[in-house]
C-alpha cells in the first residue's frame, strides 16, 4: 500500500476484471472514478476530492477504488457499456457490476461521502 493511502484515496491498478473479484471477496462496493486526461474537473478530483482525509478514510474502508481513463485500453469498452457521455463520471457498483448509483461533475470530499452513503441505502 502507498505511504499516502491514509491521506487519499488508494485506487487499485489491477483492472475492472480484478475489481469484480476483490469486490466480492471482501464484500465490497465499487467506486469507479470514469476520467480522461484532458478533463479539467477530473484532474480537479484528483487533486482535492480524492485527497481530502475524510472522503479517504471512507473510500478506502468501504469500496474497492477503481480509476479508468475511458480513452485507453479496458475504459473504452466500459465507457460505452455505461453510456458515459460527460465526466468526470462516478459510478458505485454492486460485486456483480450492477451501477447502483452514478454522479457526473465535479464534488468536493463531504459531496462524495454524501453521494457513496446515498448510495449504500439503495
Amino acid at each position: 500500500m502507498k505511504k499516502t493511502a491514509a491521506t487519499e484515496i488508494s485506487f487499485t491498478t489491477k483492472g475492472y476484471r480484478q475489481a469484480l473479484v476483490l469486490a466480492k471477496t471482501s464484500r465490497k462496493k465499487i467506486f469507479i472514478d470514469a476520467y480522461a486526461t484532458w478533463c479539467g474537473p477530473c484532474r480537479q478530483l484528483q487533486k482535492t476530492t480524492f485527497k481530502d482525509a475524510k472522503a479517504a478514510a471512507y473510500f478506502n474502508k468501504n469500496f474497492i477504488n477503481l480509476a479508468i481513463d475511458i480513452e485507453k485500453g479496458e475504459g473504452t469498452d466500459l465507457a460505452k457499456r455505461w453510456k458515459i457521455e460527460a465526466l468526470p463520471t462516478l459510478l458505485i457498483l454492486d460485486e456483480k457490476g450492477n451501477i447502483i448509483a452514478d454522479h457526473v461533475g465535479y464534488v468536493d470530499g463531504n459531496g462524495l461521502i454524501e453521494f457513496a452513503k446515498q448510495a449504500s441505502v439503495r
